[in-house]
């Protein structure tokens, strides 16, 4: 008997239907019973996926449910677009005293939000102190030394330009 099995990918082939005898509920509907069948009572079962919609998410989660599995969905920092994942974790019958959904990583601070009354106007300088026409000057001495050729310096050095039409 199976304990715990893992899985990127194959809940999105068993949904996917090319042709209009495929049938993405029987597929789940066979695939978690068999897996549901084959593990032992209480055992783990977690499975990495990316779901093209919510309705499809539903669907999955609904198939699931209905073969005799507990648990739930797993969403690993749920406010990033690139480092987002979901997990399904389900449990073969009722879980083991002691087992619970895993916490999900990225959602420490979310109790929280952090809020300030005051505006921020204008840009953040990187450069720390250094005013611009600093640092284009300390730039040019830079390019002189390594022996380029480099613009005189006059008193428009580092002033923003006026808009032409």
């Amino acid at each position: 008997a199976v304990v715990s099995t893992q899985s990127t990918g194959v809940l999105q082939w068993l949904c996917n239907a090319d042709k209009v005898s495929h049938n993405p509920f029987k597929r789940l509907r066979k695939f978690f019973t068999m897996l549901y069948s084959s593990m032992r009572q209480g055992g783990r079962a977690v499975f990495q996926l990316y779901p093209e919609s919510p309705k499809q998410m539903e669907l999955i989660t609904e198939q699931a449910t209905r073969c005799g599995f507990t648990g739930g969905v797993v969403v690993d920092y749920p406010n990033s677009t690139k480092a987002k994942k979901i997990f399904l974790c389900l449990f073969a019958g009722v879980p083991v005293l002691g087992a619970q959904l895993p916490r999900a990583l990225g959602t420490e601070g979310e109790d929280t939000v952090q809020y300030s009354n005051e505006r921020q106007t204008g840009k953040k300088r990187k450069r720390g102190e250094i005013s611009k026409k600093e640092w284009i000057q300390n730039k040019k001495q830079r390019r002189r030394v390594q022996g380029k050729e480099v613009t005189m310096d006059s008193k428009y050095t580092g002033r923003k330009r006026k808009p032409k039409f």
